[in-house]
């Protein structure tokens, strides 16, 4: 079913070419689209025209035309005037919005197919059939991107990012929830994750344009072949998630940049509560002071240099050798060794994880 508002700007388009006045109803007369300034009633005029067998009528004034779905009757094309131009005008509307059912009708089969290869409901030869059917190349590159969500009547996202691919015939739009909207990129040769990055963030300042704010856009891993969409759009959604666990100070991120924070997303949190008990002893970075926080912070962003880390913090060298061992003496953790400090630095991420974790239970 065409949306109202197109039928609107296709007929307002059509008037400006024609100067002819048209509109477009339903079978039982309801006005959908019309440039009449004082549209009649055409509910009996619509119920005489759909019970006769004629295609085309000429009805108080009017040139009826019928619209067919599937040899179903789904518009009435509603022309002003009874002279054999309104009658042309009238034909090539017809044809207008049939051809334009026909694209919708084009685009929503693709659309399920997409949705449905996203989620895994379809068997290996179902998506290489219906790709064939729908003319869908599958072994062309394709890279999933996923925008936050966007849920807002005043201003529809997913219409506002399908107007900004309107060029991109060969790419898919998508939303299969109200949070997040999906867009599948067909790769064209030579293209790699640069093209993919400039991409994601055009999404992002698109929604910032709008007012929209808290937005985070994220991108999986380029596939070749359209079974391994899913995958790539699976590695979107968990770069969404761990971006704002781990990186909240960016808002757009690939999959490929989610480093150990991949790994401890997809921890049992009663796994990561076992691992905080037995290197905090029960206790919790939380229960730090903001001194100590900081200086841990300043001290893992130095690479765990002393003397760049008591620069930065206007500490002298042995305040900060004696905030370590303090430290040391608490956790049993000393920040100067490796192995310590990546124990340490793990940990920190865990309970940001678990945090992140009851908050969305929650």
């Amino acid at each position: 079913m065409i949306s109202n508002q197109v039928l609107q700007t296709t007929i307002d388009g059509l008037k400006s070419i024609t100067k002819m006045e048209l509109g477009v109803i339903d079978t039982e007369g309801k006005i959908l689209a019309a440039t009449f300034k004082e549209p009649g009633d055409f509910h009996q005029a619509a119920g005489n025209f759909t019970g006769s067998p004629a295609d085309s009528q000429e009805i108080q004034g009017y040139q009826f035309f019928k619209v067919y779905d599937d040899q179903q009757l789904e518009y009435i094309v509603v022309v002003r005037g009874g002279s054999e131009n309104a009658y042309t005008v009238g034909k090539i509307v017809a044809f207008q919005i049939q051809n334009l059912q026909i694209a919708y009708k084009e685009r929503y089969d693709k659309d399920n197919f997409i949705k449905n290869l996203l989620l895994d409901n379809l068997l290996l030869v179902d998506i290489y059939n219906r790709s064939q059917k729908l003319r869908i190349d599958t072994d062309v590159r394709r890279v999933a991107i996923v925008a936050e969500a966007v849920n807002d009547k005043e201003n529809n996202s997913l219409e506002s990012v399908r107007s900004m691919f309107s060029g991109r015939s060969r790419d898919f739009i998508t939303a299969i929830d109200e949070d997040n909207i999906i867009i599948i990129r067909e790769m064209a040769q030579g293209e790699g994750y640069e093209e993919v990055a400039k991409t994601a963030n055009q999404i992002y300042e698109l929604f910032v344009s709008k007012g929209f704010k808290n937005l985070h856009v994220s991108y999986g891993t380029i596939v070749k072949e359209i079974r391994e969409v899913s995958r790539s759009y699976k590695e979107a959604r968990m770069a969404l998630d761990v971006g704002k666990i781990f990186f909240d100070d960016r808002f757009v991120i690939a999959y490929s940049e989610l480093g150990i924070g991949r790994l401890i997303y997809q921890l049992p949190i009663p796994l990561c509560k076992m691992f905080i008990k037995e290197i905090f002893d029960g206790k919790s970075p939380d229960d730090f002071d903001e001194e100590t926080i900081m200086t841990i912070n300043k001290f893992f962003e130095n690479s765990l240099n002393v003397s760049e880390t008591s620069r930065q913090l206007y500490i002298h060298r042995n305040t900060l050798v004696y905030r370590l061992d303090k430290l040391q003496k608490t956790t049993g953790l000393d920040l100067r060794v490796f192995e310590d400090a990546i124990t340490f630095k793990i940990a920190l991420m865990v309970v940001k994880y678990m945090k992140y974790m009851e908050d969305f239970d929650f």
